[in-house]
């Protein structure tokens, strides 16, 4: 819109004048060398702008908006304001500096590559960013509070709830970590024409409960399954190193078998629920929602309702406390008792009864229906069971599906049915790797960096990051998604066929190497390999090459002239 009224307002005011309009609406078109020394006058409507080619010139930089207000008294102003650019300065306003966060459920792979996208995109648009990571390992490349001070605008892309009271005063944009890096420029640039400041600066709990309002069920549940993650992890390969001794060896007391598994199913998975529990509730209602989600998941596991009882504990302990800071009112010198007194006392004695009375029974049920049925369907059943998991892992690569798919094998580990998470890691597994077997197979059909993201992708499959086929996917998800879902469906077939079971939620072939981590081995591993072929062979064939495209295109454009 900037660039069509100042080129009118310009002919109006008889000028001869050259465009050139940043917008992804249509390609750049930098001015040529020769347009920049015939200039007499450079205007430059726009914030973060390189401007040091323009050294010599007469420059004149502000914001867009007065442009938008009046453009031919802007361009006269300019006119008369503008000053010979130095050749020191590039910026006359300053270089726009971001800061962000990227975290996602599991904190392994779109957590690291959204901020990779964010750091590439921003760099290449001319700003400073900052990545802060909240994975699996914890915080790294911590932002500072002389990074956030100086920042322009924050993003924050993450599947789960991450704390922003150090952000108070800051303009904030939340996204996904998807969004972040599928679309990195559509998301600096949302940001920046839309990020909010953010006030946090209240200290009630009803005051500091109103931001995770806005956050979906859908959340609050993958922040519980993150948290949970670790748990699981650590207690199946320690239940699986127990396992080395023999599959029995535990019963002896005394025996560091029977310490292993202890440690890992005694304990770590004890905390399972209690854990997936309490940051459900967290994520809904801040630190007051943890002590009685943690009670419901307790209860939960003790009355055998299993992950489906935690995730109910979790949402009534979540609500209530949030109900509870935000509809209880209290005087204000007895404000600070609410979170530590009220809440936890009156939020626990809610969950607790309604688990006991109302809902733990009926889940308990229904966890076990589940359970026996998971453990004695056929073989039939269990091949349906596995396509539908398998195809749910490769549908979206990382995405709500995934997700879900993800989610129902991990929660399944509390309930000792261990088929249905192996089904899901050997279909994660597929799309990566199935990439990288058609870079390899097509070579022709691939460009250069293909060929390197296949390297990586086949990589990355290795290590159960599904979300290396996301660049391939991005560009062609016609052919590539199928692909996948066809692969990943024969894998997580083939695995529950094969009665594969794993005890691990993570790791991809590094807990190949752990004894007993995973059963069937061999056939497990037959499984994965099948499923890649069938996703690297079918889109090998269905690839169609940069030039076969172009073709394409302007086949369809002569069609429509």
């Amino acid at each position: 819109m900037a660039a069509r009224v100042l080129r009118q307002a310009a002919t109006d005011l008889g000028w001869n004048v050259a465009m050139e309009c940043h917008s992804q609406l249509e390609p750049v078109t930098p001015f040529t060398e020769a347009q920049i020394a015939e200039a007499e006058l450079v205007v430059a409507a726009g914030t973060a702008l390189d401007l040091s080619r323009f050294s010599g010139k007469r420059v004149y930089q502000s914001d867009i908006q007065p442009a938008l207000n009046n453009p031919k008294g802007y361009l006269q102003q300019a006119a008369e304001e503008a000053e010979v650019l130095q050749a020191s300065a590039t910026v006359t306003t300053g270089k726009t500096r971001l800061v962000a966060v990227t975290a996602c459920p599991t904190g392994v792979a779109h957590t690291f590559m959204s901020a990779e996208a964010l750091n590439e995109t921003a760099k290449a648009m001319g700003f400073d960013i900052k990545v802060e990571t909240q994975g699996s390992v914890g915080a790294q490349n911590a932002l500072t509070a002389e990074d956030i001070a100086v920042a322009d605008c924050v993003i924050v892309a993450a599947d789960i709830e991450v704390d922003l009271a150090r952000f108070n005063g800051k303009r904030v944009y939340r996204t996904s970590t998807g969004q972040a890096l599928k679309k990195p420029k559509l998301t600096i640039e949302t940001a920046l024409a839309e990020a909010a400041v953010l006030q946090h600066q209240a200290r009630s709990s009803s005051e500091k409960t109103d931001d995770k309002k806005k956050a979906g069920p859908y959340q609050h549940l993958l922040t519980g399954v993150s948290f949970m993650l670790p748990m699981v992890v650590a207690g199946g390969l320690i239940i699986a190193l127990s396992f080395v001794f023999g599959i029995e060896a535990f019963k002896e007391e005394g025996t560091l078998a029977a310490a292993l598994m202890q440690i890992g199913g005694a304990s770590a998975f004890a905390l399972m629920i209690p854990v997936l529990a309490g940051y459900i509730a967290y994520s809904i209602a801040d630190r007051p929602g943890i002590a009685p989600g943690m009670i419901g998941g307790m209860l939960a596991s003790s009355l055998g309702a299993g992950f489906l009882g935690g995730i109910a504990a979790g949402f009534l302990a979540g609500y209530s406390a949030r109900w509870l800071a935000t509809k209880v009112p209290m005087p204000k010198s007895l404000e600070a008792l609410k979170p530590i007194l009220l809440i936890p006392l009156l939020a626990s004695l809610f969950t607790g009864l309604v688990m006991i009375y109302v809902v733990g029974g009926p889940v308990a049920g229904i966890m076990n229906a589940m359970t026996v049925f998971l453990n004695n369907m056929g073989s039939a059943n269990a091949v349906l069971l596995g396509i539908l998991l398998g195809a749910m892992m490769c549908f979206d690569m990382g995405g709500p599906v995934n997700k879900a798919a993800y989610a129902f094998g991990v929660g399944l580990l509390a309930s000792e049915t261990y088929a249905p998470m192996a089904a899901v890691m050997a279909a994660g597994m597929v799309p990566a790797l199935g990439m990288g077997i058609a870079t390899f197979l097509a070579r022709s059909k691939f460009n250069d960096n293909e060929r390197e993201a296949g390297k990586a992708s086949f990589v990355l499959g290795l290590c159960f990051i599904s979300e290396g086929a996301i660049p391939f996917a991005a560009r062609d998800p016609l052919r590539v998604i199928p692909s996948c879902m066809l692969g990943g469906a024969l894998a997580g077939a083939l695995s529950m066929l094969f009665g594969a079971k794993l005890l691990a939620p993570h790791g991809g072939i590094f807990v190949f190497f752990i004894p007993n981590a995973v059963t069937a081995l061999l056939w497990y591993i037959v499984a994965i390999a099948a499923g890649a072929i069938v996703t690297g062979v079918l889109y090998s064939v269905l690839k169609r090459s940069d030039a076969q495209m172009l073709a394409g295109q302007e086949q369809v454009q002569e069609k429509r002239a």
